[in-house]
């Protein structure tokens, strides 16, 4: 089983030269990433289970500067200095993070459904919080994150997975978006940056999304029609077509 700094990796296509860290957001892991995107073409792309989710050990964290210094640690682990961070809803504000604090580290940023601040309901708060709730909580996220139109199967698929991840984790990583607020540094983003954001998604909507645009030097936003916030899930190979495209201008 590959692993660094205790974190489980998967790693698809060794000998290409671009770089992609796939970075998945709260309650999550690796397989959030459908086969789509974890094998774009001509793509070294690692896809990475943060700590406690998935198969990696630990018990998570409860803050994105947190999460930040554990990917570092990771890079560190496996011999990577630079990379495109490709990041879903925590896991891009992970990668904004990254982005400020770790510019060095960063050659673009691709943000899907993230804003520059990832308050939370209270209620989905309330419930996170005990334990009593967590299967009430997990269904109101599934019903929250998918579009009209997504698949039942798709979202019980969703349902169970997340079910799966132990409830101090998830609510440490609501906690982690909940104290995540990056709104006055965004013109000090230098990489370019790719938001992608589903047209129905509610956690997440749209207008927030092209905010974090408007305010970023080198961004744009490519909204996908149909789809909620788990946007990759819905319409993946839309989503591995755009992100491909974004790579090819990336400089090295």
């Amino acid at each position: 089983m590959p692993e660094a700094a205790g974190l489980y990796y998967r790693i698809y296509d060794q000998a290409a030269r671009i770089p992609v860290v796939l970075i998945h957001g709260a309650g999550g892991n690796h397989l959030h990433w459908p086969t789509e995107i974890r094998r774009l073409p001509g793509v070294r792309v690692y896809a990475l289970d943060l700590p406690g989710h998935g198969k990696s050990p630990g018990a998570g964290q409860q803050s994105i500067s947190a999460y930040v210094d554990t990917v570092l640690r990771w890079m560190e682990g496996v011999g990577l200095h630079r990379a495109v961070f490709v990041g879903h809803s925590m896991g891009g504000a992970i990668a904004l993070w990254l982005g400020l604090a770790s510019a060095d580290h960063v050659l673009a940023l691709v943000l899907l459904g993230t804003t520059a601040s990832m308050k939370v309901n209270p209620t989905l708060m309330k419930d996170l919080a005990n334990t009593e709730h967590f299967e009430r909580a997990v269904s109101n996220i599934i019903s929250w994150s998918y579009s009209r139109k997504a698949p039942e199967s798709l979202k019980n698929i969703a349902y169970r997975r997340m079910l799966k991840i132990r409830p101090s984790v998830l609510f440490g990583d609501f906690l982690a978006c909940e104290g995540f607020d990056v709104g006055n540094r965004l013109g000090e983003l230098m990489c370019p940056v790719l938001a992608l954001c589903g047209e129905e998604d509610r956690m997440t909507p749209t207008a927030y999304v092209q905010r974090l645009v408007d305010m970023v030097p080198q961004a744009r936003l490519e909204v996908i029609p149909g789809a909620g916030h788990m946007v990759m899930l819905e319409k993946p190979q839309s989503v591995a077509d755009i992100v491909l495209r974004f790579l090819q201008g990336v400089k090295l």
